[in-house]
């Protein structure tokens, strides 16, 4: 009896974070997180503001919860790109490249690389970031040791590429024609990181 209790009451706080997170991404993404206020948010949800300090702490803490969840997603989709290469350097490419493509996205724009910053510090230390340079890390090892990057170090190179990525959609976002940028954020991104390449491999693509 005990054990169903705690199951129906952590089912429900997960159903109240879900509520809570779904209204906050729809309203940080049509007003921004400054307008939002945490009364509308709780209304849109149909809680109370005591449902959002039990399981955000306040709403920097929901900005967070939302943050986390469209960046999960986009280095999701980014994967899904990278799988359908042939090598890994080109899986490598694909997912860097497709993260910076998302920065054309309204939502991704004004939550993850406009708010996101503003609000909860540098990127590059937030949870879904580091997920990313974690796989970013192993990948890079691989190519190393197969001879495809140069022999460097591959924390340095993996932490220099996740970060080209995420400053190039972060520079992207911050413009009034982003459009225009993508073109050439991509062509910037694409020639760092062919440095990494070893000598044999740069010749190739030249």
């Amino acid at each position: 009896m005990e054990v169903a209790l705690a199951k129906t009451r952590l089912e429900k706080m997960e159903e109240n974070r879900a509520k809570l997170i779904a209204a906050a991404r729809k309203a940080f993404a049509e007003k921004g997180y400054a307008a939002s206020s945490m009364d509308d948010l709780t209304a849109q949800a149909g809680l109370t503001r005591g449902a959002l300090y039990h399981n955000f702490g306040d709403k920097r803490g929901l900005l967070a919860a939302v943050v986390d969840q469209i960046d999960t997603g986009l280095a999701e989709r980014a994967r899904l790109k990278a799988a359908a290469e042939t090598t890994k350097w080109g899986a490598l490419m694909a997912e860097g490249e497709a993260y910076i493509e998302m920065a054309l996205e309204p939502e991704v724009q004004r939550i993850v690389l406009l708010d996101g910053p503003a609000f909860l510090g540098d990127p590059s230390q937030w949870p879904s970031q580091n997920a990313c340079l974690q796989e970013t890390h192993e990948a890079v090892r691989e190519l190393i040791a197969e001879g495809i990057m140069k022999p460097v170090d591959a924390a340095a190179a993996a932490r220099l590429l996740t970060g080209a990525a995420l400053n190039a959609a972060l520079w992207i976002a911050a413009d009034n024609n982003p459009d225009a940028r993508l073109p050439k954020a991509i062509e910037a991104f694409r020639t760092l990181a062919s440095g990494f390449l070893s000598e044999p491999l740069q010749r190739m693509i030249k």
